[in-house]
């Protein structure tokens, strides 16, 4: 299984919908919290282009956002990036 690293905050509806899904598939992730802390929004900003939370990797692949993760669950490609 590849490594899964999530950034969000901790009230945001799309970073807890997009651990909903990543649980639901019982993956195991690494969540980064960027709560009062500009300097990791600003290195996940760097990082991912966007200053939106989630965004989420999955091994050294960006995947974007919760909509992001959601279409690639939706057409299959989901499961082959994390297995």
């Amino acid at each position: 299984m590849q490594d899964v690293v999530i950034y969000t905050t901790r009230f945001c509806p799309y970073c807890i919908a997009a651990k909903r899904l990543l649980d639901g598939k019982g993956v195991k992730y690494r969540e980064i919290s960027v709560d009062g802390n500009p300097q990791l929004r600003a290195e996940m900003a760097e990082k991912a282009g966007r200053r939106t939370v989630p965004q989420i990797w999955i091994g050294e692949r960006h995947v974007g956002g919760c909509d992001d993760l959601i279409a690639l669950s939706r057409s299959g490609e989901l499961d082959k990036l994390l297995f």
